[in-house]
């Protein structure tokens, strides 16, 4: 290996910066001691303040503590400040019900996170290579990922506060044993790297030597590609991320609400990368279990001409359409995902799979209206825009022929109204955020009935529809 191929593969991403703090992962085998003793060959040169975290995840006994033993022994003799921590990760995967290679990397990024923060760091260097590139590329690929997916392992990215580096994405396993060859370096080896139990060791030993037969650069070519397709990604993403938030109406920490129109109104390659966005910012960290297929069946529920619809993705996060309006919901979120919404005039609103309520405006009273599925006041009564909600604590309407106001709480225990449904009734309040209607319930004083009238008048009314499709609230 040349120094000035790592060195200049480091400038050109700007890797690093004079007289930083960078904390180095070693596992003990041959890629991670061979960037170590890189970074510690030029940390005088560069200034750097170098610190190796290990992480035993306690798979193989006696074994795996010897790497801790052997990576701590190595980081003494260099003078390099070691820290080390055992972690029962067989008891983690048992809790969290996970996979041994997620269960293992959740683990040591939060050790490594707090070594990032007790000194301060502001890198986080790992030693993946083109090997590795070629590798994840490949399954992503199989996988069936797209955009940013497919581009494989950053070259650098945020973590933590800090920014996580890979200056060996530039070499090839080869040319790294030839660096720790060079310099008669000693390292440990994982047995379980030669099982084809995982899918990485299956391409690693039997699809990567064919490309390599057919192309000696292919590691070369492939990072050229990741990092073609990530400056491509920043630019869709930028654009994706400013039609996003034309479209959103609503956004919590797990909830987004945007409307469907003013999305669809993107180009699909844009649409999909929002999509992504927004299931990036709910989740926090994408499951590994979310594929291209769940992107295509939102995409297909935005698109059918059915009015409302539902899906369910993983870790709870639940797609709700809603007439021109689309909900992703996770978490405690889930149970009023179909609440608040606006409801413009004229509009219509599911607030579940199966009712509605409709607005418009009307210049004459229609004879047929009766009962409490229908509200009707006239316009200059009220305020817009009007609002579909849940209930909040201390909500109280003034009922139609009442002096006062009444508790929400209190009328639905009149009417007998189980407690598992009342978080869920729609109360339609206006612009001011007087609550003007509870379907089925309660109209409020604001309500017109024209039996009451006793001149002629000429106003506009507003006409509030409570429809139901198929079953009972």
């Amino acid at each position: 290996m040349k120094f000035d191929k790592v060195r200049q593969f480091i400038e050109k991403h700007q890797l690093l910066k004079k007289g930083s703090t960078v904390v180095v992962g070693v596992s003990g085998g041959p890629d991670s001691i061979a960037l170590l003793h890189y970074l510690w060959t030029f940390k005088d040169k560069w200034e750097l303040s170098l610190i190796a975290a290990h992480v035993d995840h306690m798979f193989r006994g006696k074994q795996s503590y010897e790497d801790l033993l052997f990576v701590k022994d190595f980081c003494e003799k260099l003078q390099i400040t070691f820290e080390g921590t055992s972690i029962d990760v067989p008891e983690y995967i048992k809790i969290h019900q996970l996979t041994p290679q997620v269960a293992a990397r959740e683990c040591r990024y939060q050790f490594y996170s707090r070594v990032l923060e007790k000194y301060s760091a502001q890198y986080l260097a790992l030693a993946h290579h083109g090997d590795d590139q070629v590798e994840t590329m490949l399954m992503r690929m199989v996988r069936g990922s797209y955009g940013k997916g497919l581009a494989g392992i950053p070259v650098k990215r945020d973590f933590h506060g800090a920014e996580i580096i890979r200056p060996f994405l530039c070499l090839t396993r080869d040319e790294i044993e030839q660096y720790i060859d060079e310099f008669h370096l000693s390292y440990r080896v994982d047995p379980s790297n030669e099982k084809d139990d995982y899918q990485r060791n299956r391409f690693r030993h039997y699809v990567l030597p064919f490309l390599k037969s057919e192309n000696p650069n292919v590691a070369e070519r492939f990072q050229t590609i990741s990092e073609l397709l990530m400056e491509d990604e920043k630019l869709l993403e930028e654009y994706a991320a400013q039609g996003i938030e034309k479209a959103v109406i609503e956004k919590t920490e797990k909830k987004v609400v945007f409307l469907i129109n003013e999305f669809k109104s993107l180009p699909i390659s844009l649409q999909r990368r929002g999509i992504q966005l927004i299931l990036k910012y709910l989740y926090k960290s994408i499951p590994s279990n979310l594929a291209t297929i769940h992107i295509d069946q939102l995409l297909s529920l935005l698109k059918t001409k059915h009015p409302s619809g539902i899906l369910h993705f993983p870790k709870g996060l639940i797609v709700t359409k809603s007439y021109h309006q689309c909900t992703l919901a996770i978490g405690e979120e889930t149970e009023k995902h179909y609440l608040p919404l606006e409801l413009q005039v004229p509009g219509e609103v599911f607030i579940t799979d199966d009712v509605s309520i409709k607005a418009e405006w009307v210049k004459d009273i229609p004879k047929t209206m009766s009962g409490v599925d229908y509200f009707i006041c006239t316009s200059d009564h009220i305020a817009l825009p009007i609002h579909i909600r849940t209930r909040k604590t201390g909500d109280r309407m003034t009922l139609k022929g009442m002096v006062g106001t009444k508790k929400l709480k209190d009328i639905f225990i009149d009417e007998k109204i189980p407690r598992e449904k009342r978080d869920r009734w729609p109360v339609v309040v206006d612009g001011n955020g007087e609550i003007l209607w509870l379907p089925l319930l309660k109209k409020s004083r604001f309500f017109f009935d024209q039996r009451e009238s006793t001149s002629n008048n000429s106003h506009v009314y507003l006409l509030l529809q409570y429809i139901l499709y198929n079953k009972e609230l």
